[in-house]
Parts: structure tokens; sequence; C-alpha cells
């Protein structure tokens, strides 16, 4: 009798067969749990433990790479586990980690999601206003972090904290090493937030074990895995990109993966793809620019098969930089931390054209349009508004694109009003709300201008009756630096005697960015 090899939808490399075989079901293929019962640790971590396979490789600059194996992560996060448990952690509740990628970030995260609590991650670089505005948003019974970071972390009643020293390591090891999971798939896993919107606090998207599956549309054909990558992926794992793309999505397919502890710096990720013989990298635009800027690409030698970004655009000129140093093309992925990757440039697939400067095309599965404001579709070529099928309605995305007549999709901006730095979403509100703290301070309005380095870079307008000068704007930038994090702090500050507003009484920032446009030509 002949053996019937089936045949998973990781098995297939071009755009055609992606468009053939994918469905819903084949997704389902690739993980243990089914709809009704999965848990991300474990289809994560636990599944792929095999003798001492790498998980994660953490690459520091000035420090030697640090490898965690999957069996590592599994038992210790299983001891976590146990002791969320005998602290009296509920399924539900909520636990933060505030911690740079480290053995205890990692351990952290997936033993909370392996008890049944929801991991909250928190960037690093939060002053105590950044801090409290997540803490009473989401309201976390325990918070992992540093000793620093504990130190300037609000008192809030019903808050306990951990700090993940030496000691900590030691008092788990008096719990099991395995802990058996028992989640649903609707059951709450992450709170993500976003780094930003126009609100002073963007909402923390809500995502359940069952957003394992989901991810795998980006996973298989925004980043292009496959089990026999070695990916890497710099971007902070407090964020979605480097969390859900970076983390894990590689790690759900038995993927070793890598990422960025602390400062990044260009010449150390050419020297780490060479080292980890990389073949997979996804990153945001300015990891590449800077890449490009260190001018050591010639120093190293390369592996790589597939590349991929998201965030803010690739300039010209570092697109023929990645074009000339790797020869490949540098795949663009779009989507929101709310509605995940819905357009796409398939890396590694031989019969897809990627053209400079387009988001590519749906994944399968998912229809995308763009839409005039009446809602209805847009010729090829015209602008709209990008929007998506979600549950049998138009789910309007707030950017604005179009669509040509073989059917790629091109970024129109977007369409509130944020600012997207250095791959990061910035509120205006946010650093507003902080610029204003300031005594001296009368009014302050905040936007993002053209920055060739990072894309768009923070500029505040500030009304005030003292003098203008170097020290002031200074102050302003420490300010907002320690209130809020370290890439929120206006680069720029103009001083004016007033500010343009709408006949509501509203900020007009867009008299504003014409007004800076203006004096920039």
């Amino acid at each position: 009798m002949r053996k019937v090899i089936v045949k998973m939808l990781t098995d297939y490399n071009t755009y055609a067969d992606a468009q053939k075989h994918y469905s819903k079901e084949a997704l389902w293929d690739l993980f243990d749990g089914n709809r009704e019962q999965i848990n991300i640790a474990h289809e994560c971590i636990d599944r792929h433990v095999n003798g001492e396979k790498v998980a994660i490789n953490i690459v520091s600059t000035g420090a030697d790479t640090i490898s965690l194996t999957f069996k590592e992560i599994s038992e210790l996060s299983s001891k976590f586990a146990h002791e969320l448990v005998a602290r009296g952690i509920q399924k539900g509740d909520r636990v933060a980690v505030m911690l740079e990628p480290c053995l205890a970030f990692y351990v952290a995260l997936f033993g909370a999601m392996k008890m049944g609590a929801i991991a909250v991650p928190m960037f690093t670089l939060f002053g105590p206003d950044g801090i409290l505005l997540r803490i009473n948003d989401c309201k976390p019974k325990l918070l992992v972090t540093n000793a620093e970071k504990a130190a300037i972390t609000p008192e809030v009643d019903g808050l306990a904290k951990i700090v993940a020293n030496e000691s900590w390591f030691e008092g788990l090891e008096k719990y099991p090493s395995t802990y058996q999971v028992d989640s649903k798939g609707n059951d709450l896993a992450v709170f993500q937030y976003t780094s930003g919107t126009t609100r002073q606090l963007p909402d923390a998207v809500k995502h359940t074990h069952r957003s394992i599956v989901t991810l795998m549309n980006a996973a298989l054909y925004g980043t292009g895995l496959r089990p026999d990558d070695i990916f890497f992926c710099p971007s902070s794992p407090a964020w979605g990109h480097g969390l859900w793309h970076g983390t894990l999505a590689p790690l759900a397919l038995g993927i070793t993966t890598g990422t960025f502890c602390g400062k990044f710096d260009g010449e150390k990720l050419l020297e780490v793809l060479q080292d980890l013989k990389v073949t997979n990298l996804s990153a945001a635009a300015t990891h590449y620019r800077l890449a490009k800027n260190s001018e050591a690409a010639g120093n190293y030698k390369y592996s790589l098969e597939k590349l991929s970004f998201t965030g803010e655009p690739i300039d010209e000129a570092t697109g023929e930089f990645i074009k000339e140093v790797f020869h490949l093309p540098v795949c663009s992925m779009y989507g929101t931390t709310e509605i995940g990757v819905i357009l796409a440039n398939y890396p590694g697939a031989d019969d897809f054209k990627v053209k400079d400067g387009s988001l590519g095309k749906a994944v399968p599965g998912v229809e995308v349009q763009v839409h005039r404001a009446d809602n209805t579709e847009c010729d090829p070529d015209e602008a709209g508004e990008l929007v998506v099928m979600r549950g049998g309605e138009w789910y309007r995305t707030k950017d604005l694109g179009r669509r040509d007549e073989e059917g790629y999709f091109y970024h129109g901006g977007r369409a509130d009003d944020v600012i997207i730095s250095a791959g990061w979403t910035i509120s205006s509100v946010e650093v507003e709300d902080a610029v204003l703290k300031h005594d001296d301070v009368l009014e302050a309005a905040v936007i993002g201008v053209p920055d060739e380095l990072r894309g768009q870079i923070v500029k505040a307008f500030v009304v005030s009756k003292r003098d203008g000068n170097d020290e002031f704007v200074e102050e302003i930038q420490n300010m907002v630096r320690s209130r809020l994090a370290q890439h929120e702090y206006p680069r720029q500050v103009e001083f004016v005697s007033d500010l343009p507003k709408t006949p509501a009484g509203k900020i007009h920032r867009k008299i504003l960015r014409e007004q800076h446009a203006a004096t920039a030509t």
C-alpha cells in the first residue's frame, strides 16, 4: 500500500501555490492545538524541545551573543507558571513584563501565558508617566522588571513587583519543570500596546491564544518563514513587529530566531548576519539605513535568502544599498497591531515580482480594497483609504493608498495625526502633554517632519513667555525623555508666538506641517 504524503503550507514556496493550497483549516495543521484548546506557550516553546536546539539568539553591542534553548525556556517558564499559581495569580490576571530581551523576559512572557494569565510586554524606556498610564489601563497584578525600573515604577494598590535577578532564578528551582497547560482558544493571552495613536494612550490590543494561528498568514507570506530558516528580527519584543513577527511566529514553527538587547548598532547587525549565518531577516527601515550608514557592509559575508521590512517606507538610497549588498529584493509587509498583516510581497516566492515602493498584494484569505469617502471602491491608481474585509464588513485602516492595474497596493500616508519615526508609532497628543508639563510652556503642538535617517522625527512648536534658546530646548527634550520614552522626545523645537487652530479650537497640525514644509523648502 502506497504511503500518502500530506503536504503542509510550509512545504510550498511559490505565490501560485499560496493561492492554490491556502485555507484556514491548513493553518491549523501547523499546530498541536485546535480551535477549542490551544496555548501559545506550548505551541511556541514546549513542543519544540529537542535536545539543545537554540530558540533565541540575543545580541548586544559590545557583548557576546547569548543563545537560549527551547528546553531552557520551557523548563524555567514552567517553574514560573507554578510560582504564579503559588502567588495567587488567577487565569485572566495581567502580568506585565518590562525587561530587555533576556532569559528572564522569555521566562516571564511564556510562563504567564502557560498558566493562563495575560502577558503584557512593556517598553523598557518608558518613564514614570508612560508606565503609570499603562498600569492604570490594564491593571496588572504583577510586574516583572529589573531593579532600575522597579525603583521608578509608581506604587499602585494591588500591584506586586518581581525584580528578575539571580535570587529570583534561585527561588524558581523549588518548582516543577513541567506545567500542564489548559487554555481555550478564545482565552486572552497577550495585551499588546501599540507605540501610540492620536489618543493619549493607545488601546491595548487584546490577543487570544488562537491568534497564534492567524499570525501564520504574516509568517508564511509576510516574512516568508519556513522551517529551515535561520531568522533574525532586531525590533524590540515590546512592540508588535518584534513580539509577533520576530518572536512568536518563528518559534511557533520551531525556527531559531534572534533579536537585539539594548541600543541597536548597524555594523553589529551586519556582523551578526555573518556569524549566525542568518538566512531570513525582517527589520524596520531604519535598521537597514543604519546598516548602510555604518559603511561596513563590505567587511562581512552573508547567507541571506529573504528580506522583509515594515513601518515607514525604505528610501531610495537604502533600497539600492540592499540590492547591491545582499542581491535580494527587500519585501514590504503592511498591517497594524489591530488587524495583523494584510498585504505582503511573499519573500522567497520566485514567481512573485516585487515592485519598488509597493506594499505587495493581499495575503491569502484576506480581501483588501481602496475606498472613496462614500465607501465605493476606487479605480486603479485612484487614491483612497485602505480597507479590509472583517466579519462581513469593511474595516477602515485610516491609512491612505492606491492599487495599480496589476493588483499591487501602495501606501499614501497616514490618515490621522501620528508620527512614524524609525518604525515607532508616536502619539502627537502624548508628546504634547509631556511638553506642557514644563512650567514655562504655555501651549505646544507636535507634528512629524521628514528625516533622511528615521523617516520622520518629532518636532514641537512651543508658545512661551520665556526666550527660546538651546538651554530651554534641552530642558523640554529631557522632560519628554524622562516622562515618556527615549525615542519620543522632540528632536526639533521651534518657538512661536501662537498656534493655528480650527474653528472648534483644536490645534491645526496640517497648517503647521505646511509651514514647516515651506520653511524647509
